[in-house]
């Protein structure tokens, strides 16, 4: 191998390393049998997630994880396979690409690493199910609203009646 090709590769490895750093969470997926149309569809759906979704070869990705958190991903690493990184929402890439799986009929899951621990298949899928934090606030809030809006208008309803 000549030493551009050398340093070409070590770009990309420098690369995915980079992204890793400071990375919540990283998800392979199989992405084949998927048209151009809906690859760019996931990928503006991952952009929108600030998910940060590229194909490499397998082994630039193992000499870019060796000796991290996301090391056991090697594993999975045979055949068609794409990396999802987030910096910022830990469950967001399984959760963007699971939306996408479900929509196409195509793709899977091969594994991740979130927070610093390794899921195999069906465990990415368990978080991929997991609501956005959004959604969860959303319901939190929900289900102590209701109550209180009740115990207003019990109040209201006594003050009322004290009046009448």
């Amino acid at each position: 191998m000549s030493l551009e090709a050398q340093k070409a590769k070590q770009v990309v490895i420098d690369e995915i390393k980079g992204k890793l750093e400071n990375a919540q969470s990283a998800v392979i997926i199989d992405y084949m049998g998927i048209t151009v149309e809906q690859a760019d569809a996931m990928r503006k759906k991952l952009r929108e997630a600030n998910v940060d979704y590229t194909v490499y070869k397998n082994t630039l990705i193992k000499r870019a994880i060796e000796g991290t958190d996301f090391a056991p991903l090697a594993e999975v690493l045979d055949g068609p396979s794409a990396l999802a990184i987030s910096t910022e929402d830990a469950t967001a890439p399984a959760r963007v690409l699971n939306e996408s799986i479900k929509e196409f009929k195509k793709m899977e899951f091969k594994a991740g690493v979130v927070e610093g621990e390794y899921f195999d298949k069906d465990g990415i899928q368990a978080i991929a199910d997991i609501p956005s934090r959004d959604v969860l606030i959303a319901k939190f809030m929900g289900s102590i609203q209701s109550p209180v809006s009740k115990m207003v208008r019990t109040f209201q309803a006594i003050a009322d009646a004290k009046e009448a």
